[in-house]
């Protein structure tokens, strides 16, 4: 992929501002139009733009800079970078390594029988296969359909537990909740509770009598012999 300057418009902002650079110089490094280039000096553009130092962000030199102030003819070049990063890789099927294409056939069967809501498509991007195959295991029409055993297919390497997460979790979106019947509930319908009996009979609270306890336990108290005359005799 090729080198491309980040902020073209506020590059050329701190180059008009800071550097000696002709407008054509500082319009060609920064993909603009020398006009363009030339009201930013004059103040009637990118006003509200603050200038990029292409320094700091190592996509240019100050060698560079003062080899094009003292040559007009020179173009600036962008600093060859100092990570590099890669590419990113286009989308399609999963690749499968060969010592593990021969483990497809059972985590498909796997997914198939675990995970039913998964497309088809989806089954294909976790362990790299084709719909036909896929077709083939679901209708029991594969070559070697007698022999096949469900296996995780992340115990087996071919895809993450993220990955097979992801798929599951986009596969449940947008699925109608289960209804009583699918969820096997008894519950019953309120008509029919209404028909339950409900007890009533509750032990009311009896009200004390305290003039009545206290005269009990006086009663008690005095018909109580002394231990201590019978002791005597």
């Amino acid at each position: 992929m090729a080198q491309q300057l980040l902020m073209p418009k506020a590059t050329a902002v701190w180059l008009v501002d800071n550097t000696a650079l002709s407008f054509d110089q500082i319009a060609t490094f920064c993909k603009l139009h020398p006009l363009e280039v030339k009201a930013i000096a004059d103040g009637e553009s990118a006003q509200g733009i603050k200038g990029l130092d292409p320094i700091s962000t190592g996509q240019l030199s100050r060698e560079e800079i003062a080899r094009a102030e003292a040559n007009p003819a020179h173009k600036l070049k962008l600093s060859e970078p100092k990570v590099r990063v890669p590419e990113s890789k286009r989308k399609g099927p999963r690749y499968t390594p060969v010592s593990k294409r021969q483990d497809r056939p059972n985590a498909i069967l796997w997914l198939v029988r675990n995970h039913p809501e998964l497309k088809d498509a989806q089954i294909s991007r976790l362990v790299g296969t084709t719909k036909s195959t896929i077709e083939q295991i679901r209708e029991r029409t594969h070559w070697n359909s007698a022999n096949l055993t469900p296996m995780d297919p992340v115990t087996l390497g071919l895809c993450s537990q993220i990955d097979l997460d992801l798929e599951v979790e986009r596969a449940s979106k947008g699925r109608p909740l289960p209804t009583a019947a699918e969820l096997g509930a008894t519950l019953e319908s309120a008509q029919e509770t209404e028909k339950l009996p409900y007890s009533t009979d509750r032990e009311e609270e009896k009200e004390i009598d305290a003039d009545a306890v206290f005269a009990k336990l006086k009663s008690l108290k005095s018909s109580t012999p002394d231990d201590d005359e019978d002791d005597q005799f």
